[in-house]
């Protein structure tokens, strides 16, 4: 017999296992929100406002989170950090043209390189330590000064692993050569609340995609589209229509608006006090020898890079589960912990416990991702608009690819669409548990 409301039913089961959440969502389901919300799921209604076209309450949260972010303008996003990101992309490339892009970018912001025909022209972090790595000012400034059809630069900061990139240092650079700075900043919403500002924002960017439900209590699906150039802002509502549905979740609007004004009180002091309880367990780690990310990194995010000390593969993951943790990331070296003060004691303490009790071991060395530049054969948006098949991995050599592939989002991509599979990608992405990979269907190009 079909079970009749399977998805209910296992997140039922999954709440009763009472697990320490170190995982997004910012609120952990608990505490923040009554359970009252269902009577509030209305639509566009003459007293309601209208997301697209807000002239009335709807403005008005939108206004009060400008002013907590320090923008000039907030645009709500009811579509995840996504649709911010592909509106952002719309305002910065409107007749499509460069853009220096991240090669550890969202498959969002790929999407609409693709759907806009913006050329990217891609840098890598430097990967350092083992960990994802940072955009070097130093590699912006020689791609700028060397490329002046490059009208915008998209960057991610911080990365999955917590790496946050000298914004201030490559604002001043990109300004410089009359560019525009752009910020994936999906996990670091919580950033304008630390002891010291850290929000791409409040350091030179121009606009930022704030994934607010990721680190702060809203409910997932609730970013922002903060704009600090007035001058790119005139358009904004239009670009967010163009890829947001025409049913936006008043719900998840309604969180953003009760969130806004919790962290214009008491939300911004338990954020900044949260940073000395996460220091401290950081530091037992650093202390037990467990390789953590080097240099400006978020406050609130732990990531451990357990394989430096043993701990490994399918054994990570299962590890903090026995300690009745939920990690937010496991991907067989490193674990990735994201901390907000919705995390009770229980859970710091069950994390503290774990954390001392990692069964020291020898290290296991990464292979590292591989980010030798691939030949590229076709554009993003020619590549990903064709006619495509799905083939093994081990047929996929020589083939151009159609989707970006990536042994363990969010990683840097192995290959992004247009570009051709080399050997070493196939059998790193095999090696990686990618088994099937969409190509260019045979005999299309």
């Amino acid at each position: 017999m079909t079970e009749k409301t399977p998805l209910y039913n296992r997140l039922i089961e999954h709440n009763k296992l009472n697990r320490a959440s170190f995982h997004t969502p910012g609120h952990k389901c608990r505490g923040f929100f009554d359970g009252g919300m269902i009577s509030l799921d209305y639509t566009e209604l003459p007293d309601t406002d209208a997301l697209y076209e807000a002239n009335d309450v709807i403005l008005k949260t939108e206004i009060r989170a400008a002013k907590l972010f320090g923008a000039e303008r907030s645009l709500i996003s009811a579509g995840g950090c996504s649709l911010a990101i592909q509106a952002m992309l719309k305002i910065a490339s409107e007749s499509g043209g460069k853009l220096l892009c991240a090669r550890n970018a969202h498959r969002s912001a790929v999407n609409a390189i693709a759907l806009l025909g913006i050329e990217p022209v891609w840098i890598s972090p430097d990967r350092e330590n083992g960990f994802t790595g940072r955009i070097s000012p130093e590699k912006v400034e020689e791609i700028l000064g060397a490329d002046k059809d490059i009208k915008a630069c998209y960057i991610t900061s911080p990365s999955y692993y917590g790496e946050i990139s000298d914004i201030p240092a490559i604002s001043e650079i990109c300004h410089r050569h009359g560019v525009i700075l752009l910020v994936d900043n999906a996990h670091g919403s919580h950033l304008a609340f630390m002891r010291d500002n850290m929000h791409p924002i409040s350091n030179g960017a121009d606009m930022s995609a704030c994934s607010l439900h990721k680190t702060l209590p809203v409910l997932t699906g609730g970013a922002l589209l903060n704009i600090a150039n007035s001058e790119l802002s005139e358009n904004a509502k239009d670009a967010m229509a163009l890829f947001g549905s025409t049913s936006p979740s008043y719900i998840i609007m309604t969180s953003i608006d009760l969130c806004v004004d919790y962290m214009s009180g008491e939300g911004k002091k338990l954020y900044s006090e949260c940073e000395e309880r996460v220091a401290g367990l950081k530091k037992i780690a650093s202390q037990r020898g467990i390789k953590q990310p080097e240099g400006l990194c978020d406050p609130l995010r732990i990531t451990l890079n357990t394989a430096s000390v043993g701990l490994a593969g399918e054994e990570q993951e299962e590890y903090f589960e026995g300690h009745g943790i939920d990690c937010e990331f496991c991907d067989g070296e490193n674990a990735v912990l994201i901390c907000t003060p919705f995390n009770s004691d229980e859970d710091f303490e069950r994390l503290e416990r774990a954390i001392k009790e990692i069964p020291l071991g020898k290290c296991i060395n990464s292979k590292g991702i591989f980010t030798e530049a691939p030949i590229r054969k076709l554009s993003v948006r020619e590549a990903m608009l064709s006619v495509s098949e799905t083939v093994s991995t081990e047929e996929s050599v020589g083939r151009v690819a159609v989707s970006t592939a990536c042994p363990c989002p969010p990683g840097i991509p192995l290959i992004m669409p247009g570009e051709i599979i080399s050997r070493e990608i196939a059998e790193r992405l095999s090696e990686s548990g990618i088994k099937k990979v969409k190509v260019i269907k045979q005999n299309s190009l």
